[in-house]
C-alpha cells in the first residue's frame, strides 16, 4: 500500500510547494506561531495558483497579523454558554458537542482559530464522560450537533462509543456533524466511519465548503459514500472576499451541491475572528448577492444567509427583504428581477392582538 501523503503544516513546506514565496517566510513564520497551518493533499491538489479560491482559504497571509479593534478572540460567544468542558449550550432544544480540537485543515477565516489547532487534542475520557452526563441531564435537548475541531477526525474505533452512549438517551432525537472531512480528506469516509454513523437516532452530517473548485473526483465520490448509506446531508459556506463573493461563484458552488445530494444550508456572513478582516464583505454586499441568485438559482439551492451575532446571542437571517409596507395593510412586492407590484390589502386585524402562553 502506498504511503499517505503528509499534510503540510509549516511556513517552510508551504515555500517547498510553491505556495509562498522565500521572501515572505519571515512573516508566515509568524503568522503560524499564533494560529495553526495545515493542508491535506487532497486540498493541495485542488489548487491550481497560490492565489485561487481555494489557497485563499489555507495558505496563511501576513493580513492575519492585523487585528482591528472589533475583531474578538470569541466572536460569536461560546464562553459563557460552556457549562461543562467541550459542550457549547446556547439554545434550548439544541448543543454543542465539540470532542475534538484539531482539524485536517485549518482556514484561515476560522472562528475559532484561538482555541482550534494548538493543545490538546480530544477530550480525556473523564471529560468526555461529564459531558455526555450533562446531556443525560438535560431532556429539553432534542438535538446534539458534533462540532469542534472536526469530529471526523476521531477514529470509527473512539467515535462508535460516543455514537452508542448518544443512542442511547432518549430525549436525544437528532445526531448532527459538522464537518470538512468529506472534502479535504475524503479518504477518511470509510466503511468503518459510516458504520460508526449508523445509530438508530437519525445522522445529519453538515458539510463545510465554500466553492466549487474544492469538490474533485474524490470529495464528490466521499459524499456519495454517505448519502448512499441514507445519511441527509446540508452544506454551510461562509461568504468570503476573493473566494466566493460573486453570484457566479456561489451558484457554481450550490448547483453542484445539490447535484451532489448536498442540500444548501447556510451561508454565513464573517464572524469577527481576529486578524480575518480581509476575508469579510458588508453584510449588504450579501444581501445583494442572495437578491441576485432569487430567481436565477432553484430553491432547492438557496441557503440562508445567516449572521452570528457577536458575543453569544444567537444566530438571525439577513437576507435581503421584497416587502415594502406602504401602510393601511397595503404591500409593494419586489419580484426577483427588481420589479415592483402592488399586493393586495389583507383584513384588517383585531383591535385587541390574540394573547399567547408561552
Amino acid at each position: 500500500m502506498p504511503r499517505r501523503s503528509r499534510a503540510i503544516r509549516t511556513p517552510e513546506s508551504l515555500y517547498e510547494q510553491n505556495l509562498i514565496t522565500e521572501e515572505k517566510l519571515p512573516e508566515i513564520r509568524s503568522v503560524a506561531k499564533r494560529y495553526a497551518v495545515s493542508i491535506t493533499p487532497a486540498i493541495r491538489e485542488r489548487m491550481e495558483t497560490p492565489d485561487d479560491p481555494v489557497a485563499r482559504q489555507f495558505v496563511p497571509t501576513a493580513d492575519e497579523l492585523v487585528t482591528l479593534p472589533e475583531e474578538r478572540a470569541d466572536p460569536i460567544g461560546d464562553a459563557p454558554f460552556t457549562p461543562v468542558k467541550g459542550i457549547t449550550h446556547r439554545y434550548p432544544d439544541r448543543l454543542l458537542l465539540k470532542p475534538m480540537h484539531l482539524c485536517p485543515v485549518y482556514c484561515r477565516f476560522c472562528f475559532r482559530r484561538e482555541v482550534v489547532g494548538p493543545g490538546e487534542g480530544m477530550l480525556s475520557a473523564d471529560e468526555m464522560a461529564r459531558a455526555l452526563e450533562y446531556i443525560r441531564s438535560q431532556p429539553d435537548v432534542w438535538e446534539v450537533i458534533l462540532t469542534g475541531g472536526d469530529p471526523l477526525m476521531i477514529s470509527p474505533a473512539r467515535l462508535e462509543p460516543i455514537m452508542t452512549a448518544l443512542d442511547a438517551i432518549e430525549h436525544v432525537k437528532v445526531i448532527r456533524f459538522h464537518t470538512r472531512i468529506p472534502v479535504v480528506d475524503p479518504d477518511r469516509v470509510t466503511d468503518a466511519l459510516i458504520e460508526a454513523l449508523g445509530t438508530e437516532t437519525p445522522v445529519w452530517v453538515v458539510v463545510h465548503t465554500n466553492h466549487v473548485q474544492e469538490l474533485g473526483d474524490a470529495a464528490r465520490a466521499a459524499l456519495r459514500r454517505l448519502s448512499s448509506a441514507g445519511i441527509p446531508l446540508l452544506s454551510q459556506t461562509v461568504l468570503l472576499k476573493g473566494v466566493n463573493d460573486t453570484p457566479t461563484a456561489l451558484e457554481d458552488l450550490f448547483r453542484t451541491l445539490v447535484a451532489n445530494r448536498v442540500k444548501p444550508y447556510y451561508l454565513h456572513h464573517g464572524d469577527l475572528a481576529p486578524g480575518t478582516h480581509h476575508f469579510r464583505t458588508s453584510i449588504q454586499h450579501g444581501q445583494e448577492l442572495m437578491g441576485r441568485l432569487r430567481g436565477r438559482l432553484s430553491g432547492t439551492c438557496q441557503p440562508t444567509y445567516v449572521l452570528d451575532i457577536p458575543g453569544g446571542h444567537g444566530k438571525v437571517p439577513v437576507g435581503p427583504s421584497y416587502l415594502e409596507d406602504h401602510g393601511n395593510h397595503t404591500y409593494r412586492v419586489r419580484d426577483p428581477w427588481g420589479c415592483h407590484h402592488d399586493y393586495p390589502p389583507g383584513p384588517v386585524p383585531d383591535a385587541e392582538p390574540a394573547q399567547f402562553t408561552l
